[in-house]
């Protein structure tokens, strides 16, 4: 299984993104979309798609969180990180930073495409992929987005 993560997209979805997430079985987005245009994009794409709603979404029904299960492993998609360390979750992918992360603490995984648009701290524009493929944990690749 391949999934696409990205986060922070902020009212842009780069046209050439789209035939990239088009290889996905599935696409999750962290947060901070701002435009429901850019749902309706990432939805024509093709593979399904889960979001969660970040500090800059105005649409209330999008959840705040999502729990998934995937190759058995436990999933939790939120924007902002807590400060509290879950420990009902595997891996823990989040947005809100605009920087990517691959850390693990107190067993936790947190994970972070880094964004699409207006990047942190030096960080080029990224999303990533996640893919589970039998007997390997889980592995977390950052592409970075050259315009």
């Amino acid at each position: 299984m391949r999934i696409a993560v990205i986060a922070d997209t902020h009212n842009r979805l780069p046209a050439s993104l789209s035939e990239k997430l088009a290889e996905a079985d599935e696409i999750l987005h962290l947060g901070d979309m701002c435009d429901f245009g850019v749902f309706e994009s990432l939805k024509a794409i093709g593979p399904p798609v889960t979001l969660v709603r970040g500090n800059n979404d105005l649409f209330p029904e999008w959840p705040i969180s999502v729990d998934i299960k995937r190759a058995d492993y436990r999933l939790r998609l939120i924007h902002i990180p807590p400060r509290k360390h879950p420990d009902d979750v595997d891996l823990l992918l989040h947005g809100h930073t605009h920087f990517p992360r691959d850390e693990t603490i107190a067993g936790v995984r947190y994970l972070n495409p880094g964004c699409i648009h207006r990047a942190n701290k030096g960080a080029p524009p990224s999303y990533a992929w996640l893919e589970f493929k039998k007997g390997a944990p889980p592995a977390w690749r950052i592409v970075l987005l050259r315009e």
